[in-house]
């Protein structure tokens, strides 16, 4: 079965477009892929959500896509609001920031689905900021730093669910 991930922030148009975009550009370096269909839908599946409804059906913010160009970075999708059906569909729900966690649990009220529910930068490995921060008011290096900050995040997190699927499978969980 895929490995669903759901990458949230505010307006799904900066930083969770953003997420899920790096980590499908890491996943299909990484052999990933799934070579007959071409998509990603056998190993990794990523989505991205905001918490709120300002930017709903927007593409990425054209500053967040310039920065991740310069990386080879394609940025693809269109905001949409995340929604309670996400605790249930998502392996693991990564918030970019503490306000976006406290939006996110707080529609989980019983904490059924607390665990599944973590900050973006607990995987970072070479970046100290506990939060990504929220570019859209800020000039061209504040795209450029969440870029890096997130692809040093999704490689932490490619490595956790690699080491995760291995782990599954030596205990036969």
């Amino acid at each position: 079965m895929p490995y669903k991930l759901l990458f949230v922030c505010l307006g799904n148009i900066c930083r969770s477009p953003s997420a899920e975009n790096i980590m499908n550009h890491l996943v299909e370096q990484a052999g990933l892929i799934d070579s007959a269909s071409q998509t990603l839908g056998s190993s990794i599946i990523c989505d991205s959500a905001g918490t709120s409804s300002y930017h709903i059906g927007s593409p990425p913010d054209r500053r967040m896509t310039q920065a991740a160009q310069l990386r080879g970075i394609k940025l693809r999708g269109e905001a949409r609001q995340f929604q309670k059906s996400d605790f249930e569909e998502f392996d693991l729900i990564l918030a970019m920031d503490k306000e976006n966690y406290r939006n996110i649990v707080s529609l989980d009220p019983t904490g059924k689905y607390r665990d599944k529910v973590r900050l973006m930068c607990d995987f970072c490995t070479r970046h100290t900021l506990k939060e990504v921060p929220d570019p859209y008011y800020g000039g061209p290096e504040g795209f450029n730093q969440v870029i890096d900050l997130l692809l040093d995040a999704c490689e932490g997190l490619l490595q956790y669910i690699i080491g995760d699927r291995i782990k599954e499978l030596d205990t036969g969980e």
